[in-house]
């Protein structure tokens, strides 16, 4: 007994220190993915944003790495998709996933979030990305199969959407069923002032207040882990008539005198999945 101690104490020390090398070799790998996606040419018109989407400080916040199957909710003109596809890599995978369409959908968005699954794929190939495969749908066209096989679920400056629309409750119960048991849900949306109220923040500015949005998410099953404010801007002023629009990029109402605050103060939210 005695002669075996020293060995059983040596070899607890050194596991560890083992899982410790694979860790630092793991977020070497993913910091070099993640430098070789930002940099590359296909990205040339994107990066203008990345001083203020700061892509790879939050995707590392959201704990997203090459190989994870990863959701990203509204893709919309796809910029983070252009970031997500080279960076997820060949053993990843890409989901686009817009909003189930429904008797109750606005007509005004069933053109803008119809129809994904048919669209988006072709798409994504006119941008010529190497990297994972990319499906998408509609969330209504999703199969059981696909529930507990997902990584991460992102959702960048959507929320907002899904609250003045009325779909909150089901889109976010349909991420959750989506997520692993270890699964994240991650989260960029505009942030009103604390003492903004219920009239301008209900989504049809584009501004929600933070603690607003950690309740309706920890509701529907998911339990705050973190925030950062990697993409907080003091600048805005998150008070406009015509709402966040006014802000670069969008500039709805062409006030110049805005350019300078540039985009929206941002908050960054991690939700882990509750079973």
């Amino acid at each position: 007994m005695r002669t075996f101690l020293p060995i059983a104490a040596a070899l607890a020390m050194a596991v560890p220190a083992h899982a410790g090398h694979h860790e630092k070799a793991a977020g070497s790998q993913a910091e070099t993915a993640m430098q070789s996606t930002l940099a590359d040419t296909r990205r040339d018109k994107d990066r203008a944003r990345d001083g203020f989407r700061h892509p790879a400080q939050t995707l590392e916040f959201f704990k997203v790495t090459p190989g994870m199957t990863v959701v990203d909710y509204m893709p919309g003109s796809g910029w983070y998709t252009r970031v997500l596809v080279p960076y997820l890599g060949a053993q990843g995978r890409y989901i686009g996933l817009n909003p189930a369409i429904t008797p109750a959908t606005p007509k005004r968005l069933v053109g803008y979030i119809g129809g994904l699954r048919e669209k988006f794929p072709a798409k994504a190939k006119e941008w010529k990305l190497t990297g994972a495969p990319v499906e998408a749908y509609n969330t209504d066209q999703l199969t059981d199969a696909m529930n507990g096989t997902v990584d991460r679920a992102l959702i960048f400056r959507g929320m907002h959407n899904l609250h003045r629309f009325g779909m909150m409750h089901a889109e976010l119960s349909r991420l959750h069923a989506l997520l692993s048991d270890d699964g994240m849900l991650g989260i960029v949306q505009h942030r009103a002032k604390p003492w903004a109220d219920g009239v301008y923040t209900n989504g049809h500015k584009g501004y929600m207040r933070q603690k607003d949005v950690i309740g309706l998410v920890e509701a529907h099953g998911f339990a705050l882990v973190a925030t950062s404010e990697v993409n907080a801007n003091p600048k805005d002023a998150a008070d406009y008539k015509d709402g966040v629009w006014e802000l670069p990029p969008v500039m709805r109402t062409k006030r110049e005198a805005l350019r300078p605050t540039g985009e929206s103060d941002r908050m960054t939210l991690l939700f882990r999945k509750r079973t």
